[in-house]
């Protein structure tokens, strides 16, 4: 022991336990520093009681699906109750096996990060506890240069032992896993099992529940739709862990460690089969919500509070419809495509793009929307133009005549790449305007039965404008019953019809329909120039079908708070009178006849639909737009099929409305009426009165001239 007096030992003795306590009163006033808020301020007793995590607002169908979310950070709560044992389980035994007997920091953990990450340079992980991982989560982490880590973890230390005494160790559980990220943008162990496994946390199996787990140590290097292999052995090591602290029994552990990985993936962002609609309703919320406060005063915010909104949409009905629309228009490209190529449309366009850049005609790797979903495919500039440019597409509206409830949205063939809405576009009307025409002869005393002229004309105070049939045929000596010039859509007569009724009385009811102002004096407009969106269309078929009376769409019932009060509840329906219920139920019988006879046969041929439908189609010019409205006391549903400019079009039948938007309604109407449930609600039978019908029992032509008089004379 004679080195203890030796000079020099004593001397670098002193200079030692100096630094030491150099060190113990620079760390105690490093850490008093930190404390007092010299680093920024920490968050008291109070701060600490109020939280509460940000939560995505859920959009919500009528047949109680998630159709979409607004979030700043996509988090849906779960409660206590609704948490697996093997989920907290799996989350203990792989991150904080001592969770249930620390203070929100565990000494054991530091003194083996001292050791082994810095002495011997091994690093295994860090040693936060799971409380003080979940301040990081609420809170993040500021700069402070080099002192950034010291002052970040002191900070989560005094946080976190806060919080202990605040808290129970469930609550703390809880907003953890109600927190944490797990990449993909996703907060929260219940969106994240929504996302992955398209179930709610609450029936998670355990080794799934250990997929989760595993992701919360590298979101992206674990993430098992991107690395499923990766994912894997990580799931496996959380099983191990879980076996080795007594979760799980060896046998347990080893049987699931040998399942394979199964993922049921499921991202509305992605996939949006609502898309259009969500939009709609997000701008519509906004609107409801701006005058509503919480009990605190401080308004709504779509985007954190975790409000959920409960809609009129139907999603089994929206599916219908976005089958229909691929399956039909895959089958319809190609047809168009091939005609466009028969008239060297392609090369005519191609010779108006001659003065793109180099650049623009460089291929490259990019994702496009097409019939098989969307893909990545090598295509220049010029190539996306076109690729988009002659591309069909499709919009679908379904609505409620009796209160206005949207029951189907789809604007357009995909939301993320295509987001114009079709459904609120206007585009040439067309034939599917001529039950206007002729609702507007109803209520002016004109009678199914009465006859029109069935001559061509030419009318040389309208540019010599002379209308003809869509089949060219006509009659010279003949004239043709009101209710059969409709049923076949006919544009002779229903020029004839114009003339007689007066163009301000046809005006008169556009504007009770809330039309757009139409300026031109045009008698085409009987014919259906206009333009018109599904929106304005529907609405007006609506009338028909709700004996005269239109009302507003309406796509949200009602809102509520993350807790369930009710914030907003929708009114009831108010209607205004357009039609008489005589006018409406001669419509209808006529449209009856259209379906049954007349333009819209495919329906009852093709589609084998049985229930009661008085519908019509629609044809613009040059086969530019397709439209095919139909509906039944309790269903309107409107379709319109065209490219993205009039310009690219069918140059044949094929671009007819009966041919290219009636089998997307077709595909609807087969699906509603084979399901009991949808049949019963959508398809309800008409209660016309038989006279209505006996109205029409006349003749569908009548001659005209010295013959046509004898015939009437001696029958």
């Amino acid at each position: 022991m004679q080195f203890l007096e030796n000079p020099i030992f004593k001397k670098y003795l002193k200079y030692f336990l100096i630094a030491i306590s150099s060190l113990i009163l620079f760390s105690i006033l490093f850490f008093f520093a930190v404390y007092v808020g010299i680093f920024g301020s920490l968050p008291n007793k109070a701060t600490l009681a109020a939280i509460s995590n940000q939560e995505a607002t859920q959009v919500i169908s009528s047949d109680n699906k998630v159709i979409g979310k607004f979030f700043a950070e996509n988090r849906t709560n779960i409660a206590w109750d609704a948490l697996p044992d093997h989920l907290k389980n799996a989350l203990i035994a792989t991150e904080d096996k001592r969770f249930f007997t620390h203070k929100g920091y565990d000494i054991q953990s530091y003194i083996r990060v001292f050791f082994k990450s810095v002495l011997m340079r091994d690093n295994k992980g860090g040693g936060s506890t799971l409380t003080q991982q979940l301040v990081k989560n609420l809170y993040g982490r500021s700069n402070f240069s080099v002192l950034s880590m010291p002052v970040n973890k002191i900070k989560e230390i005094i946080i976190a032992a806060r919080m202990e005494n605040m808290f129970t160790k469930e609550e703390l559980l809880l907003l953890y896993l109600n927190s944490v990220p797990f990449g993909e943008n996703l907060y929260g162990v219940e969106t994240a099992s929504l996302r992955y496994f398209n179930k709610p946390a609450s029936k998670l199996k355990v080794e799934e529940s250990a997929v989760l787990v595993g992701l919360l140590k590298a979101n992206t290097t674990f993430n098992p739709r991107l690395n499923p292999k990766n994912s894997m052995e990580r799931r496996n090591m959380v099983l191990d862990l879980m076996g080795k602290q007594g979760y799980l029994t060896e046998k347990e552990a080893d049987s699931l460690q040998k399942l394979p990985l199964k993922l049921n993936y499921e991202n509305a962002t992605l996939n949006a089969p609502a898309g259009y609609f969500v939009h709609q309703v997000k701008k519509k919320s906004l609107e409801l919500l701006e005058d509503l406060k919480d009990e605190n005063g401080k308004q709504y915010n779509l985007e954190t509070d975790g409000l959920k909104i409960y809609t009129t949409l139907n999603m089994q009905v929206q599916n219908m419809a976005m089958d229909g629309i691929k399956k039909h228009l895959a089958t319809m490209q190609k047809v168009l495509d091939r005609e466009l190529e028969n008239h060297n449309f392609k090369k005519e366009w191609l010779k108006k793009q001659a003065n793109a850049s180099k650049k623009d005609k460089e291929k490259r790797t990019i994702e496009v929307f097409d019939w098989n979903g969307v893909t990545t495919k090598k295509m220049s500039k010029i190539d996306s133009l076109w690729h988009y440019y002659k591309m069909l597409n499709a919009a679908v509206l379904i609505t409620n005549p009796k209160n206005g409830s949207i029951i189907t949205w789809v604007g357009g063939n995909d939301f993320r790449k295509l987001p114009f809405d079709m459904v609120q576009s206007h585009r040439q009307i067309a034939s599917a305007f001529k039950p206007i025409l002729y609702a507007t002869a109803f209520e002016n005393d004109f009678e199914p039965c009465n006859y029109l002229e069935n001559k061509e004309k030419t009318y040389s105070n309208y540019d010599n404008w002379t209308p003809k049939n869509f089949d060219h045929k006509f009659t010279q000596d003949s004239t043709v019953a009101l209710w059969y010039s409709l049923t076949h859509s006919m544009n002779v007569p229903t020029v004839d019809l114009y003339f007689k009724v007066g163009r301000q009385k046809l005006l008169n009811t556009c504007n009770k329909l809330n039309f757009p102002k139409i300026k031109d004096n045009a008698p085409s407009m009987a014919l259906g120039t206009l333009d018109l969106s599904l929106v304005e269309i529907v609405s007006a078929y609506g009338a028909f079908a709700n004996k005269g009376q239109t009302t507003d769409p309406v796509m949200i019932d009602k809102i509520t708070d993350a807790n369930g009060k009710i914030l907003y509840e929708r009114e009831a329906a108010k209607f205004e009178k357009v039609f008489s219920v005589k006018t409406s139920q001669m419509i209808t019988a006529i449209l009856e006849k259209a379906i049954n006879n007349g333009t819209g046969t495919r329906i009852r041929n093709q589609y084998g639909v049985n229930a009661d439908i008085a519908g019509k189609t629609g044809t613009a010019q040059n086969y530019s737009d397709a439209w095919f409205i139909a509906y039944t006391p309790d269903l309107v549903i409107g379709t319109w099929v065209g490219a993205s400019t009039p310009d690219v079009h069918f140059y044949s039948s094929q671009g007819s409305g009966s041919a290219l938007a009636l089998p997307i309604a077709g595909n609807v109407l087969r699906g509603i009426e084979n399901d009991a449930k949808l049949r019963k609600q959508f398809l309800t039978p008409f209660a016309i009165p038989f006279y209505i019908y006996d109205d029409m029992q006349c003749d569908p032509y009548r001659q005209t001239g010295i013959k046509g008089f004898f015939r009437r004379l001696f029958n």
